[in-house]
């Protein structure tokens, strides 16, 4: 299995974040790559490429261009306006207020632009989400030229990414992206499988309201837990996407059988649609060491995640989202791209 890296992901260090309210040190940080990278390398899965770079109308086939045309600049915008470190929004439009209309304050678009103040907008955000994008599409091409499967390893994850917004560390939507292009590339139906402890709240956004990609998701329950406002079990679509969104939300806490039990369940209705590809947004936040999250997979569960998901038989793109226990990440990953080959 090849690996596209995003050796741009080290642009974007974040010193700290607001963590329900409280000021502390940055979860999302460069070392989560280099244990992934290494623990590839050690792996020798197969060859670790550098992406392609692939135009912006490519990402806008998911993201709005006055959003791209936001993110592309803000921090050289907030820098010019005297501010120092990272960018941190303050104010949002909650219910009644308007959305549609553009401030030029750029506070106001800080938040117009995002939903929650735990992710640093840093002087080399955009430049590691761009080139993560252009991972996730050479990945995608990868699989349309025949490939059986291929790994995206980069950071700022992506699936809590909006079609107009950001949060959750996550500001182009990586998952979405590849999946738009293997339908631009000939694909009739593709399917994404989110494994992360976090509902993907942007994966759900983007294509809610189609037929064409199905999204299934297994996360933390947001009565709970993070990001609150999306992934309960009811939300099944909207218009042409009504039984094309599958949430299986778990109590924090969740025991391993019950987790996979829900698995099983997320597999089943990735047969039962018959895509032409998979996406998986591969969190490895399950584990039980996860210093934010509170599901209990060991570092030994994770083969057999990746066995059942080859079970299914079609080309995978794994794209690589949360997991923050740091020094576990690597092997974790790599359990579970080694569990999908050794099928």
């Amino acid at each position: 299995m090849k690996t596209i890296y995003n050796a741009a992901h080290r642009a974007h260090q974040a010193e700290h974040e607001f963590f329900r309210g409280e000021k502390v040190a940055a979860f999302e940080k460069v070392e989560r790559a280099d244990w992934v990278l290494r623990a590839v390398e050690t792996a020798k899965l197969d060859d670790v490429l550098q992406p392609k770079s692939f135009d912006d109308a490519c990402i806008e086939r998911v993201h709005s261009p006055r959003y791209l045309s936001f993110l592309r600049r803000a921090h050289a915008e907030y820098q010019s306006l005297g501010g120092t470190g990272d960018a941190f929004p303050s104010v949002w439009p909650i219910r009644g207020m308007r959305s549609d209309a553009l401030p030029e304050n750029f506070a106001a678009r800080m938040g117009l632009f995002s939903f929650d103040s735990g992710t640093p907008l840093t002087s080399g955000s955009w430049a590691a989400a761009r080139a993560g994008a252009d991972c996730a599409l050479t990945g995608a091409d990868l699989l349309s030229s025949g490939e059986r499967a291929a790994f995206v390893l980069t950071r700022p994850p992506g699936h809590h990414a909006g079609s107009d917004f950001f949060g959750g560390y996550c500001f182009l939507n990586n998952a979405a992206i590849a999946a738009q292009r293997l339908l631009d590339l000939g694909c009739k139906r593709v399917a994404i499988l989110d494994v992360d402890y976090h509902h993907g709240n942007g994966t759900q956004e983007i294509f809610y309201g189609r037929d064409d990609v199905l999204f299934v998701s297994i996360h933390g329950d947001p009565i709970t837990e993070y990001p609150f406002f999306l992934g309960h079990a009811d939300e099944c679509g909207a218009g042409d996407g009504v039984g094309f969104n599958l949430n299986l939300p778990l109590p924090a806490g969740a025991s391993v059988a019950s987790w996979f039990a829900a698995l099983e369940t997320g597999l089943q209705r990735v047969r039962g649609y018959a895509p032409d590809a998979l996406i998986v947004s591969l969190g490895v936040d399950t584990f039980e060491g996860d210093p934010i999250s509170h599901f209990s997979l060991k570092t030994s569960d994770y083969p057999k995640l990746g066995a059942l998901i080859e079970s299914l038989g079609l080309p995978t793109l794994f794209v690589l989202e949360g997991g923050y226990a740091v020094a576990e990440i690597g092997d974790n990953v790599v359990g579970v791209l080694r569990g999908f080959e050794a099928r």
